[in-house]
């Protein structure tokens, strides 16, 4: 229930409120259904309160939980990025070493 939505909902009962009460002398005597009323909105906005905080709890324990994971993938890939780094210095050696190996073949053939 938004706020709007409970704003207009008091605004309502008020002037209901103001409808059963035509003298307008501050009586605060309300009739059972009045009470009754009051007593299922505020049970909804308890309703309403509880499950919004369960809502809340849920996202703020998913949150972490993913922090978490992000936490984890992020030494992957520094880990990972360390690797290729050290793979693609392994095949610059060994290329470099093969051209050397050519160009001594080349050389054997003139």
């Amino acid at each position: 229930m938004s706020p709007s939505s409970l704003e207009s909902q008091i605004v309502e009962h008020t002037e209901n409120s103001e409808l059963h009460n035509p003298d307008k002398q501050g009586n605060l005597a309300l009739s059972s259904a009045d009470f009754s009323a009051l007593e299922d909105r505020v049970a909804r906005a308890v309703n309403l309160v509880k499950t919004e905080r369960q809502a809340r709890a849920s996202a703020e324990q998913r949150a972490n939980d993913l922090e978490g994971q992000l936490t984890e993938q992020r030494d992957l890939v520094k880990t990972l990025q360390e690797e290729v780094r050290a793979l693609n210095g392994e095949r610059d050696h060994v290329r470099q070493r093969v051209e050397k190996l050519l160009s001594q073949l080349d050389s054997l053939e003139i």
